[in-house]
């Protein structure tokens, strides 16, 4: 008595069908749809582009590698998806203003969170300066208010600031600041105003001492960032805004490697001179969409 026929794979192009197959029974609908769909793009990948043995254990290793170069103070993983575009896409994706058809012109365009967002940052008072110890830049006050999609300011929102310093190091890349240096949690007043007093960030590029930074290489890519502050805008009932503010006459605006900037995330940084000294104003104001007010996971602790 022979034995009841079982698929089995015969060609490349047969293995595909029975891996969706198998993935059908899965009971979570989204998932199902997800796993299926990146299975098939990179089962028609290997195919397109005829994946060598060798080529396959070079990105198994690249893999491997950023999760392992993960830590306390860099998250390769998600610089990958930066370098990729992906993290932008997402960004883009899900925050209809960046369209250019979008309807609701007046909500903020949004950007990627980067790697070095932490929760938590110290809790201030409007006006407070959030370069502590003894950090030297040419000091910087940047002002706004924060909207509803109907333009009504919003009073007691926070909006979380964070940049890297004038040398172009975030505090938990350098020893020499301070914790929690440059980084702060403002509150709206009434009238939705917010108001910090900083000092001026420099570009950096982004780290290149990890396998990312070998792939940039490999891609005759340049790592530099162009000079931004980044805001996180929240209150309950709207979406949390992710977003980053440019400086304007920045060289790297046209070429950032994580293809962040967009024209309405230029700010204009005014410099003045002051008794011989250099000073810098910022004023950027926020539009925040109804929504649920869902913060993401920290990359970094």
């Amino acid at each position: 008595m022979s034995s009841p026929s079982i698929a089995l794979p015969t060609t490349p192009e047969s293995i595909l069908p029975l891996v969706i197959q198998a993935m059908s029974r899965t009971p979570d609908v989204r998932l199902r749809e997800l796993m299926a769909s990146l299975t098939s793009h990179l089962h028609a990948f290997i195919l397109e582009t005829q994946v060598t043995e060798e080529e396959f254990e070079r990105a198994v290793k690249f893999l491997i590698d950023i999760g392992q170069a993960t830590g306390e103070k860099t998250n390769e993983v998600i610089l990958a998806a930066d370098l990729l575009g992906v993290s932008s896409l997402v960004a883009v994706l899900n925050n209809p203003a960046n369209h250019p058809d979008a309807q609701d012109e007046a909500a903020s365009h949004a950007a990627l969170l980067g790697p070095f967002w932490r929760a938590n940052a110290p809790v201030c008072q409007s006006g407070d300066s959030i370069a502590r110890g003894n950090t030297q830049g040419v000091p910087l006050e940047v002002r706004g208010v924060v909207y509803d999609k109907h333009g009504k300011p919003l009073a007691n929102a926070t909006v979380d600031v964070w940049h890297a310093s004038p040398v172009g190091l975030y505090e938990n890349q350098d020893d020499a600041q301070e914790n929690m240096n440059l980084r702060g949690r403002f509150k709206t007043d009434a009238q939705g105003a917010y108001f910090f007093k900083t000092v001026r960030p420099a570009g950096y590029p982004v780290p290149t001492n990890g396998p990312c930074g070998d792939l940039l290489r490999a891609q005759l890519r340049h790592p530099n960032r162009p000079a931004h502050l980044h805001f996180m805008v929240s209150t309950p009932g709207h979406k949390v805004l992710i977003t980053q503010v440019f400086a304007d006459g920045d060289e790297n605006l046209t070429s950032d490697p994580v293809f962040g900037v967009t024209a309405p995330l230029v700010g204009n940084f005014e410099e003045r001179t002051v008794n011989g000294q250099r000073q810098a104003s910022l004023t950027h104001d926020f539009h925040l969409v109804e929504g649920e007010m869902t913060f993401p996971h920290p990359p970094i602790p």
